[in-house]
């Protein structure tokens, strides 16, 4: 296998390179709403990291639950995860304090964070430049901040988390996963 030499963050993310760095206001803290996460805050672990179009819509609230009521599965795979939309965090929190049944997601277990500014949506490739929005993106970031893994879709199409589990444990085994490989399953 070769060596991978690192570079500087890259202002756009591609494959193999190291994620464009962000710090975002997060809902870490309900109360005050001030905290901001960085990537850098993820090295050591790896990270789920994805983006939504708009809080308070019909999709977003089936992935970011699903996520959420899955998190121990990737915390026990060494997996964060960070969600995001070009939402103001207010209304993140807005969001996460409006129950489910009322169109909000309730509390979830990870911070969401406002990508306000549009420039990490922007630079992670998923800005719909038309709308303002965030196309649903979903990254998968290594513990040395390499972008192992992308996914985007259409606004309409929801993203499967055991898919996402899956492709989180085939980069983890660290060999040559084939179509279907499922933990257990032989390498090549």
């Amino acid at each position: 296998m070769t060596q991978l030499t690192l570079q500087p963050t890259q202002p756009f993310a591609k494959l193999g390179l190291p994620a464009p760095s962000f710090s975002l206001l997060s809902t870490k803290n309900m109360e005050t709403l001030d905290e901001k996460i960085t990537l850098e805050d993820y090295r050591g672990k790896w990270l789920i990291f994805f983006f939504w179009p708009f809080d308070f819509t019909f999709v977003c609230p089936t992935e970011i639950t699903a996520f959420s009521d899955n998190y121990a599965q990737f915390a026990e795979l060494d997996c964060e995860i960070v969600g995001a939309s070009v939402d103001s965090i207010h209304t993140h929190r807005a969001w996460t304090q409006t129950p489910r049944e009322q169109n909000g997601i309730g509390p979830v277990n990870f911070p969401l964070v406002s990508d306000f500014s549009k420039e990490t949506a922007r630079n992670y490739g998923v800005l719909d430049e038309e709308t303002g929005a965030a196309h649903r993106g979903l990254f998968i970031i290594d513990p040395e901040g390499v972008l192992r893994y992308q996914v985007i879709t259409d606004m309409n199409v929801g993203r499967s988390v055991d898919e996402t589990l899956r492709v989180l444990q085939a980069l983890q085994a660290g060999g040559l996963c084939p179509v279907n490989w499922k933990p257990g399953d032989k390498t090549l």
